[in-house]
């Protein structure tokens, strides 16, 4: 498939809090797609250290207009700074990073493709691969077929990491302004639950810097991650889009997973510091 050179339909949007450490890194690696995406959209999540000045400073070092920075005075969290992002998109497709991640140079190339390929599709994730180098990902890739997923696939299981996410910008459903935790999962279940094709990607196009619980961060809140899963299922339950055994069996099934989370973790010391 032909693509127009160094350009991608492609909005890239990167919620920023306390990162003026890794944004560089981050944005660096959307520089260096093989399929330069249109736009990218920095959004300061009410930071009160120096990431608003470093979003600034990190805008000079590319061509005027690729880069543009939107700023909140006050913390509203990534669900709330994605929307933001995403409501100002220009590009029909929109595609998420987290600041102190990055991706493989032919992320937007492949999704994409996928994405014209399959135009009924409204959600593409990819793998993903948990790195302890601080350099730019860079290993061989792979065509490997498509795979749909079912409903639910996307219920039991959170099936996407955020940074390996590109959607259609007219998504009829957003991510749950001001939520906090697990707000990425309930925006995949919501569009399966409406009937939306999602699709998935069997290749690593994202490193992804930091493990997945047990360290400090967002991933590391156990039980608040685990409530809000558990809030997740039951907001879908009232909306009518679980039914009432389904529900009890996916809250079931999570408790499950939360309990062996907590042993693995205790099992395990380094992932206590």
């Amino acid at each position: 498939m032909q693509h127009p050179p160094d350009c991608a339909p492609v909005s890239v949007v990167v919620p920023c809090y306390r990162c003026s450490a890794t944004i560089a890194r981050a944005v660096a690696s959307v520089a260096a797609q093989t399929l330069r995406p249109a736009e990218l959209i920095l959004v300061d999540d009410g930071s009160a250290d120096a990431t608003r000045a470093c979003l600034y400073q990190v805008q000079t070092h590319y061509p005027p207009g690729w880069i543009r920075v939107l700023a909140f005075d006050e913390n509203r969290g990534a669900a709330s700074a994605r929307n933001a992002g995403w409501n100002v998109a220009t590009q029909p497709l929109v595609a998420f990073l987290d600041a102190d991640d990055a991706w493989h140079p032919q992320k937007v190339a492949v999704q994409v493709d996928v994405l014209q390929a399959h135009p009924d599709v409204q959600i593409v994730g990819h793998g993903f691969r948990r790195v302890a180098s601080p350099s730019l990902p860079q290993w061989p890739v792979e065509e490997q077929p498509t795979q749909r997923l079912q409903r639910w696939h996307v219920l039991a299981k959170n099936p996407f990491v955020t940074p390996s996410v590109m959607l259609r910008r007219d998504l009829p459903c957003r991510f749950h302004a001001g939520q906090r935790y697990m707000e990425d999962h309930l925006l995949w279940m919501q569009a399966a639950c409406m009937g939306l094709p999602i699709a998935r990607i069997p290749i690593a196009l994202a490193a992804i810097y930091k493990r997945a619980f047990g360290v400090s961060g967002l991933s590391a809140d156990l039980w608040p991650m685990e409530r809000a899963e558990l809030g997740n299922y039951r907001l879908l339950y009232r909306n009518g889009c679980l039914s009432w055994p389904a529900w009890v069996g996916l809250s079931g099934y999570s408790l499950l997973k939360f309990v062996r989370r907590v042993l693995l973790v205790a099992l395990h010391p380094r992932w206590r510091r």
